[in-house]
């Protein structure tokens, strides 16, 4: 009975929670054939989709073609040209909100006043062009903030750091916390902003729509951009002398973050905050995403076939190349999770048994939203936290070669 209760009392607050943003604009479906542009042209497929344009079932084809296409040669389609143009900067934080409520907006015009007024402190951005150039030079900028430990916390081991990626929408000091926290392990961290995030996100938008929206190829890009953006930080800390690697990524992120680790060895330690199979079965079925599946809907396409128009962002298209090289793994999943249902996180789960993946599993007894909220937050940062510190520790302890990549697998694209 108190069972029943406390889970209809968690989906009535996790539906709160989804629904109280009213700035989700239902957007026309696109194919999206011209964000991959040049993927198209490199795997021989722009004759088939010139002959497919006005014809949607020869263009639902084209795409499916292409995402096939694109899995058998995944590494190139996330491979790259390193930037040639890392550099620090320097500047005070900005909050870049991506809702309209009374509360985020004050607190956005109190961060803006403390900085004019000199009163807040700047930090340090790892800025770069990325490799996988899209029509907005905002969102070309790579932006993350960078943490790096004390000198008296990383002595005596391998240096160590780990890239953070938070979840779809998320302002500009989401996760800065984790990131502090890392720091006190001894572990330098850099804070990732995901394409069309924060500082990133084109003036036009209000959220960080085009990262996940109702046109498949620009949804695509983002993906392809997000990891070979991962993978470019990497060369960064390299460069910086850094050995030893990890990631953590929340929702969407976790999603990025998977892919990058499949296709890059360095990463090493692998932190997954809410995760999922199929990136299609998310987007229809989440509460999160029911303004994308509106625009599905409305011209016709199931699950099923959404399912497979993103197979090429899925993280199920990738798991064996995953299992492939020896990581450290934690899954956190939520019991009453209305965005990443909790069958979908159990086939993860499922998977990574199958394969013989080294993974820990911790459950969260609320939702996906509600992991923001207390007592959950405390709880997942234990989690995350403990896993991270514990795994560095133990990778530090087995004295590893660090993982060199081998330069000729760097694909131009």
């Amino acid at each position: 009975m108190l069972h029943k209760l406390y889970a209809r009392w968690m989906y009535r607050w996790e539906t709160a929670l989804t629904t109280r943003d009213e700035n989700r604009i239902v957007r026309p479906v696109e194919w999206g054939f011209d964000w991959l542009a040049d993927v198209v042209e490199r795997l021989g497929l722009s004759h088939q989709i010139a002959l497919a344009t006005g014809n949607f079932q020869a263009e639902e084809e084209a795409m499916l073609a292409l995402n096939a296409a694109i899995i058998r040669d995944s590494e190139a389609f996330f491979g790259y040209q390193p930037p040639p143009d890392f550099r620090l900067e320097e500047r005070h934080p900005q909050l870049f909100p991506t809702n309209i409520r009374p509360e985020t907006l004050k607190q956005d015009a109190m961060l803006r006043q403390q900085a004019a007024e000199g009163k807040l402190k700047t930090a340090q951005f790892l800025r770069f062009t990325s490799p996988v150039h899209t029509p907005y030079p905002e969102n070309d900028s790579v932006n993350a903030r960078w943490y790096p430990a004390p000198a008296e916390k990383m002595a005596g081991k391998p240096k160590q750091a780990i890239i953070v990626m938070p979840q779809w929408n998320a302002d500009a000091f989401s996760h800065n916390a984790l990131c502090a926290l890392f720091n006190r392990f001894g572990i330098s961290a850099l804070r990732l902003s995901k394409p069309y995030h924060d500082i990133r996100r084109p003036a036009e938008l209000e959220r960080s729509d085009y990262a996940v929206s109702s046109n498949i190829g620009r949804t695509i890009s983002a993906c392809r951009q997000a990891v070979v953006d991962i993978r470019c930080c990497l060369d960064w800390l390299e460069a910086q002398g850094y050995e030893q690697f990890g990631i953590l990524g929340t929702s969407l992120g976790s999603c990025y973050a998977f892919i990058a680790s499949a296709h890059d060895a360095r990463i090493r330690v692998n932190a997954f905050n809410h995760a999922s199979t199929s990136f299609g079965d998310v987007v229809w079925t989440g509460q999160s995403t029911r303004h994308i599946r509106a625009a599905f809907e409305n011209a016709g396409l199931t699950q099923s076939l959404l399912q497979q128009v993103w197979s090429c962002t899925s993280p199920v298209s990738y798991m064996e190349r995953f299992a492939a090289h020896a990581k450290k793994v934690l899954v956190v999943h939520a019991t009453y999770d209305l965005s990443f249902l909790r069958e979908y996180s159990l086939k993860v789960l499922h998977s990574f048994s199958e394969l013989g993946i080294d993974y820990v599993s911790k459950v969260l007894p609320c939702g996906h939203y509600t992991t923001g909220e207390t007592p959950y937050k405390f709880i997942d940062g234990w989690y995350l936290g403990s896993f991270v510190y514990s795994a560095f520790k133990e990778l530090a302890a087995s004295s590893p070669t660090a993982v060199k990549r081998d330069t000729s697998e760097l694909v131009a694209q």
